[in-house]
């Protein structure tokens, strides 16, 4: 099981966390939600929980819970800019169609 992450998602996450001034990662889970049923949830990180998985990427810790880890193997984040617009995205292969507005997906 894995997950990755792009250099420019590394380098965001890099940049938040440093100008956060703490964090030894950035969490990366689902909740229900959304047209869709399921939605991302992204996070920083003070402390490790017992059922948490730490994957390191290009110098960034991401956490993800056991739960959430079933629906986010494989999954690629990524930080796109696009004119004026910003933010993460997910190549998840474990989704099988999102809702209309983008916020939710469902596996």
């Amino acid at each position: 099981m894995a997950v990755t992450m792009t250099a420019a998602a590394s380098e965001r996450v890099k940049s938040f966390l440093a100008n956060r001034g703490k964090g030894i990662g950035l969490r990366l889970g689902i909740k229900t939600t959304g047209c869709s049923g399921l939605a991302y949830v992204l996070e920083f990180v003070d402390d490790i929980n017992a059922d948490d998985e730490v994957f390191e990427v290009d110098e960034v810790n991401i956490i993800i819970d056991s739960k959430s880890l079933a629906y986010l193997d494989g999954t690629e984040l990524d930080f796109v800019k696009e004119g004026l617009n910003e933010g993460f995205q997910f190549t998840n292969p474990n989704a099988k169609g999102e809702c209309g507005c983008g916020e939710s997906f469902n596996v």
